[in-house]
């Protein structure tokens, strides 16, 4: 980059470094999230038609008219199977089309047998599996029900408002002042204009008396009301944000609702926002939690501004029940929340029963209200009950993670930017001096040929298949940065093929490609709506068309929000044209899944669909698991952004994404060396492990600190490397049921209401509980270990019980980290210098009894790199102690897999054994050869040295 234009562009990014919260809208701001919000609780206008019911196969659907306006809508009923219901509204004679998101879910929904139950003058209840959908026909209103228990009330409070495609009438629709204060074109005067402000005149004087003698306030908020109409009028046409104009032709087309979870306190997810886990009352003050993707730079805590990712997903839970919610829109969405006296279900079937399933038996409700700008409703409920249940219950239609190839849990070392190839063979042959492991290095944007993705700086990287080549000598890989938007440049194959074939969204007139400016300046961006686009875009990844990549070079997808640096709040304008005619409100939050969706697929087909992809992103929508990780975006060196990482990433983790992580050091400003400690300790068990930075910040190379700082953070990085078996094996288990890699402490303990609160501890699977430090100048620490069982010390094995709130000193080497009594987990103990150089290394099983003595886990394994796994060349190991005997067999249903691996058992550590054995003899023969073992009394640990059996074999362990 020309130094001038390298000045320049931090001089402004240093301009934003403090997030202007006035370049981004908030309610008021918008025109259908302020006309949906102001709506309060009433008797719902929109009534069913009783005679309208049609009965399909699978499905149910009733007319309903809104009274207010008699426009009819069909409201359409499924039943999918495993615990599912679907609720969708269209309009019955629209128009035109409303977008209905595709991409989201893996496929159509199975559906089952929904039938009439009971039918009545009020309503009717349909049926399947023991679940109820109670639906009342005036006002309109739907109960889903359990046990005769409301789990989820729809329209409870009557703020459904579906607003419906229309004509324009010119006459009532005045034009949109422009935002740099020019007034309005003012109306043609007729000739007797004078005569009429005359009579306007007297006619106020009289009213103005009239006013005093009457009601002086009753008639001043009419003058409000009048116009707050009028400001409605205008938004429903066309409206301006700064000095940004949205031509909005199809008019006014939001949709709003309120969706109530009776006896719940507690709400979670809709993922992004740098705020708590537990969701925060909205309606009280503030705007509400807002979803719309955006390119938010140095994003603030504690607010529920959007920020690069959207998931529409919702969980309730209570002591004896979660269950979940899918608002199956990609427009620009909004969602309130309160909490009240359950009060507003009076009338609902099992209200009595609903009140006492409440966390603490109060008569408690969470009402959240969704508004969306464009659409339809289409609403998947997911009954539970736990959990576990909702998490598999939701992948199950949206998609659940593939497992990840195994570098990709290793440690990832990137900045904007690495400079040249010398540049990365010293942070290459850094690593090796400390022997440190190190899996990926990344390259940012200025590796490229001025911006243009798919090429290379010649100066810089001058020959980048012999860097690659040298890196992956070392059991390596690389990273390179390919964003959204392309450059307008002649000569620049990517755009010319992208420009000459159509493949760029239009403008809002649709005559011509969409232009803005990013990185590169002047860019378009490739309609990723369109199935052709995607498919020539993952085209571009071959390793002809990539030149001077080669199989070791994945992919990092940033800026794919859309980022527009001259758009409204920094992305694309509204009203672009997309393949099939869809505007960009309709389709905004998907976009970034369909361009990760793009080079994920781009890179299978590099390897002719042999090799598993890795790719990051930033922007993200439900779905997005399916192909890819994601990151937290531009966090700040500090404790409380280290802080706030926690409840971010357990938010994206229980919306079904499991793959994820935050930039640890943080990305903008410098951190000091306590907080570069800690934030390597806490980023050493969370499932994405990358050290990442500013350009404008110092470089963090581990060798670059102090002798103790760069031994804390080998140690948090040998001890990622360790733990790689257990993670790889919590990543099948996630690609077989949806589960979360990293969750909450209630998700595995879902009647413990102490952790419903909790978001600055969670749990590596179901058995290791990690308690990052979090605050500077920390000695000591409060943890709560869940659960009614025993809970050990992963460093000295000390035993606690669970359900107690525990103090613990934190010198600067230490994380607590604490094993649970019951689980298995399986690790690799020597130093390598990548992922890669591991695959036939022997395990360490670390046995953690529970108060009766057992433990159980799993151990998956496989070549940690292709898709073999799915024709069955893989291991599923099955752990267990009981009755002082270990055992490891083939996990029933899995027989018939194999993997051939030299991997062999090295050590059996069994934790909480109250007494010696006298012996242990190894049966994998029907003599049982003794082996060789150390009994710690203070720690009550059994070490049982070289079992010596390979991984793949049936054995016991007997202790006699």
């Amino acid at each position: 980059m020309l130094p001038f234009v390298r000045v320049l562009l931090l001089l402004c990014i240093s301009e934003v470094l403090l997030v202007d919260e006035s370049n981004f809208k908030k309610c008021d701001q918008s025109g259908f999230c302020r006309r949906q919000r102001k709506i309060g609780p009433r008797t719902s206008p929109y009534v069913a038609i009783p005679n309208s019911i049609e009965i399909r196969s699978n499905s149910i659907l009733i007319d309903v008219r809104n009274t207010r306006n008699d426009v009819v809508f069909v409201v359409e009923f499924n039943a999918i199977e495993d615990s599912t219901s679907r609720l969708r509204i269209r309009e019955k004679n629209p128009l035109r089309p409303r977008y209905e998101v595709d991409g989201a879910l893996v496929g159509e929904p199975k559906l089952q047998n929904l039938n009439i139950a009971s039918k009545g003058d009020g309503g009717f209840v349909a049926a399947f599996e023991d679940k109820r959908v109670a639906v009342a026909y005036k006002p309109f209103r739907v109960d889903f029900q359990v046990g005769g228990i409301t789990l989820v009330t729809f329209n409870g409070q009557g703020l459904l408002e579906f607003e419906h495609y229309r004509e324009k009438k010119e006459a009532k629709v005045e034009e949109v002042k422009e935002e740099n204060g020019e007034e309005e074109e003012e109306k043609q005067a007729d000739d007797e204009e004078g005569h009429k402000e005359e009579n306007e005149e007297i006619k106020r004087s009289l009213q103005e008396e009239l006013e005093k003698e009457t009601d002086d306030n009753g008639n001043e908020q009419k003058k409000e009301e009048e116009e707050e109409e009028e400001e409605e009028e205008r938004d429903l046409w066309e409206e301006s944000f700064r000095s940004h104009h949205d031509s909005k032709v199809h008019g006014p087309s939001s949709i709003g609702v309120d969706i109530a979870f009776p006896g719940s306190s507690h709400v979670y997810g809709i993922p992004e926002h740098a705020d708590s886990l537990n969701l925060k009352e909205t309606t009280n003050e503030g705007d509400p939690y807002r979803l719309y993707n955006l390119d938010v730079f140095e994003y603030e805590l504690n607010k529920r501004m959007a920020l690069y990712g959207s998931i529409p997903f919702l969980m309730s839970h209570t002591a004896r029940r979660s269950v979940g919610m899918f608002w199956h829109n990609a427009a620009e969405t909004w969602i309130d929340i309160s909490r009240s006296a359950n009060n507003n279900n009076a009338d609902s079937q099992g209200d009595v029963e609903s009140q006492r399933d409440g966390d603490s038996g109060g008569g408690v409700q969470t009402s959240t209200h969704w508004i969306s700008e464009s659409g339809i409703i289409d609403l998947f409920v997911f009954f539970g009950p736990k959990p576990a249940d909702v998490l598999r219950q939701y992948s199950a239609l949206t998609g659940r993670s593939p497992i990840p190839p195994m570098f990709s849990l290793g440690y990832h070392q990137c900045r904007w930017n690495y400079n040249d190839q010398d540049d990365v063979e010293s942070v290459n042959q850094g690593y090796e001096n400390m022997n440190c492991p190190l899996d990926v290095i990344w390259l940012d944007i200025e590796h490229t040929d001025s911006k243009k993705y798919f090429t290379w700086d010649g100066q810089r990287f001058p020959d980048s298949v012999k860097m690659l080549n040298h890196i992956s000598s070392y059991g390596r890989k690389m990273v390179t940065i390919v964003d959204p938007h392309v450059k307008r440049e002649g000569g620049y194959r990517i755009h010319e093929e992208a420009q000459s074939r159509g493949y760029y969204i239009k403008n809002s007139a649709g005559d011509g490609d969409y232009e803005g400016s990013c990185w590169p300046g002047s860019s378009s961006w490739p309609d990723f709506l369109n199935p052709e686009v995607r498919d020539w875009y993952s085209s571009k990844f071959q390793l002809s068309e990539y030149e001077g990549s080669t199989p070791a070079l994945f992919t990092w997808n940033d800026m794919n929000e859309p980022s527009v640096f001259n758009g409204p709040e920094i992305t694309m304008h509204k009203d672009a044209k997309h393949h099939g005619g869809w505007e960009h409100r309709d389709v905004h939050n998907i976009y970034g899944m369909l361009h990760l969706q793009a080079t994920a697929e781009g890179l299978v087909r590099r390897s002719n669909g042999r090799l598993r992809p890795f790719v990051l992103s930033r922007a993200f929508f439900a779905g997005s698991q399916r192909y890819g990780a994601i990151w937290t975006g531009d966090n700040l060196a500090h404790f409380d952004h280290l802080a706030a990482s926690v409840p971010m990433l357990l938010s994206v983790g229980i919306a079904g994404l499991p793959f994820v992580g935050a930039d640890v050091g943080g990305f903008f400003k410098d951190p000091d060396e306590e907080l570069l400690r800690r934030w390597y300790q806490a980023g050493a068990y969370q499932p994405f492990f990358r050290g990442h930075a500013h350009l404008d910040t110092r470089r963090r190379e581990p060798w670059l600190f102090s002798k103790d700082t760069q031994k804390v953070m080998r140690e948090a990085i040998v001890a990622r490397y360790a733990l790689l078996p257990y993670l790889y094996t919590l990543f099948y288990v996630s690609s077989q049921n949806g589960s979360p890699v990293m969750r909450p402490l209630w998700f595995e303990f879902p009647e413990d209401t102490e952790t419903f609160g909790i978001d600055d501890e969670y749990l590596i699977g179901r058995d290791m509980l990690v308690k990052p430090v979090q605050s500077a100048g920390t000695e000591y620490l409060s943890i709560y270990l869940p659960g009614s069982g025993v809970w050990y010390d992963q460093d000295d094995y000390k035993k606690y019980s669970g359900g107690e709130r525990i103090t613990l000193s934190t010198s600067m080497t230490k994380i607590p980290v604490f094993l649970r009594g019951g689980g298995i987990v399986a690790k690799k103990l020597r130093i390598r210098r990548s992922s890669t150089q591991m695959i036939h290394d022997p395990y360490t099983l670390y046995v953690s009894l529970d108060n009766e003595g057992k433990a159980a886990g799993l151990l998956y394994v496989d070549d940690g790199q292709s898709f073999d796994y799915r024709d069955g060349k893989y291991l599923l190991r099955s752990f267990e102690f009981k009755d002082k005997t270990f055992t490891s067999t083939c996990a029933v249903g899995h027989q018939s897999s194999s993997y051939e691996t030299s991997s062999y058992i090295e050590r059996v550590i069994i934790i909480g054994l109250a007494n010696a054995p006298t012996s242990v003899r190894l049966s994998a023969s029907p003599v049982g050869e003794p082996l060789n073992f150390l009994y710690n009394a203070n720690a009550q640990t059994l070490v049982i040295k070289k079992p010596g059996v390979n991984v793949a074999s049936d054995f016991k362990l007997t202790l006699n």
